[in-house]
């Protein structure tokens, strides 16, 4: 027997969550069980714990779209008992039962192997927002970003990506512009590495005018909506902007005008379906490039008992920065 946090639907849509007891027969398919150490809380995970999503497709269902542990059996050769590996994306914690749990089973092609100096804790420390955020600054230098081409504008900064983005960014020699609605945040920005903190409302507005003075030598943005369609006519000459997130919406009321008069690049991101090599080298870059006790500061513990509430917050913008719940505390 183990603990999970499981989500379950009644007839009428509505939602309990409880920390329960499971058998392994209870675990889905797959050819890799692991003994879960962490799990993160991401902004999906509180969706998947509310009613009315559509992430969820069936019930009852254990969230958690990011674990780290250690694997107790594995049918796959690339995989065998005490190896330390990672999991995000996939749909997992989704429509797959995720890392809510002391023990789960998977697909062996979803896993990753930690580079040997990242604990289970730190992995989990990083996440899919961690994850996402290097995927941000590898796309963004490929088109050919260097920390000499003038500041680089983060949205939603006091979030999980914003929170990571800023400080491998500041790390790396990058001058950061962190866009926050929460002037409290200041303090909390400038100590992961922001130089300049960028109130939230001049930059929420669709504007008239498609093009503003050039302004960022880079953007991630993590809000979508009118904030990136208004930062987009702000970006300098042949700019990049690294498009993750949809917090402010999935319009994108913009003008072409950026794009064919200053030659600006939108970016997608996406961290679900990423092949297994960007991956890895994705995470190669976290071990090398990510000051880990930096992002401690940014890091708060939880337990599955905590995880209702947490959906709930996250959900209302009330978590900052990175969330680690160990699933085996009490």
């Amino acid at each position: 027997m183990f603990n999970a946090l499981v989500v379950e639907k009644d007839a009428t849509g509505q939602i309990t969550i409880a920390v329960r007891q499971l058998k392994e027969d209870d675990l889905p398919q797959g050819n890799v069980t692991v003994r879960v150490e962490y799990s993160t809380v991401n902004y999906k995970d509180g969706l998947c714990m509310s009613p009315g999503n559509s992430l969820v497709q069936q019930y009852p269902h254990v969230p958690g779209i990011d674990m780290a542990g250690i694997v107790e059996q594995s049918t796959d050769a690339r995989y065998k008992p005490g190896d330390r590996v990672v999991l995000t994306g996939w749909r997992y914690g989704e429509r797959q039962w995720g890392g809510y749990a002391q023990k789960t089973r998977v697909n062996a092609d979803w896993l990753v192997h930690l580079p040997d100096n990242i604990s289970t804790r730190q992995a989990m420390v990083v996440g899919t927002a961690g994850l996402t955020a290097m995927f941000c600054v590898m796309a963004l230098e490929a088109h050919g970003l260097q920390p000499d081409a003038g500041p680089v504008l983060v949205t939603g900064a006091a979030g999980g990506v914003g929170s990571v983005a800023t400080i491998v960014l500041s790390h790396l020699g990058y001058e950061v512009a962190a866009v926050t609605g929460r002037p409290e945040q200041a303090d909390y920005l400038k100590q992961l590495g922001a130089t300049r903190i960028v109130a939230r409302e001049s930059v929420n507005e669709t504007i008239s005018r498609p093009l503003e003075t050039e302004t960022w030598a880079a953007c991630i943005d993590t809000v979508g909506g009118p904030m990136l369609a208004r930062v987009l006519g702000q970006m300098q000459y042949g700019a990049s902007v690294a498009a993750l997130g949809l917090a402010g919406g999935t319009s994108l009321p913009a003008s072409v005008i950026p794009f064919i008069v200053r030659g600006i690049n939108l970016l997608g991101i996406d961290s679900i379906m990423r092949p297994y090599a960007c991956r890895v080298a994705a995470w190669q870059r976290v071990a090398k490039q990510l000051p880990f006790e930096k992002i401690e500061g940014a890091t708060v513990p939880a337990t599955l008992h905590d995880l209702p509430q947490l959906g709930i917050d996250i959900l209302n913008g009330k978590v900052r920065g990175r969330v680690v719940v160990d699933v085996n505390a009490p």
